[in-house]
């Protein structure tokens, strides 16, 4: 038996491009684990790809997991969009470069190891695995901040 882990995870920009921040949360057989982090100069979208890539990092072993996002940046790129890139030699259906092409491949890595469902949910509107999450990557903007 695989062992099943729930992700939510979130990225946040003060700015775009600014200062930005990270967050997911875990569970797993009901115990909880929550991890965060910035960058001072990125991008909305390159928190929401941190938050998948070190969620699934923190896992020891294979497993089957349900991420939930409300990037559908992050979710269409990695179930749609992302085998025609790697047909393309990381280029867009317009044959320039793939933005974000370091963490997507990074992610692309993160997920060959596991079994992993996806699932969109609607952001800022009270969910509280995704209330936490973005919580978490506000965390990671203020620590950081802080120095």
């Amino acid at each position: 038996m695989t062992d099943s882990v729930e992700i939510f995870s979130d990225g946040a920009c003060r700015g775009n491009p600014g200062p930005g921040g990270w967050g997911a949360l875990l569970s797993f057989k009901g115990k909880e684990k929550e991890i965060y982090g910035g960058e001072a100069e990125t991008t909305n979208n390159r928190m929401e790809l941190m938050a998948v890539i070190e969620a699934l990092g923190t896992l020891k072993r294979p497993c089957q997991v349900h991420i939930m996002t409300d990037s559908q940046y992050v979710m269409k790129g990695i179930t749609e969009w992302i085998k025609g890139w790697k047909r393309r030699n990381w280029k867009n259906s317009a044959n320039k470069p793939v933005k974000n092409a370091d963490l997507w491949m990074l992610l692309d890595k993160a997920v060959s190891a596991h079994d992993v469902r996806w699932s969109w949910v609607r952001g800022h509107t009270g969910h509280p695995g995704n209330e936490r999450a973005d919580e978490l990557a506000n965390r990671g903007i203020d620590e950081m901040l802080k120095g």
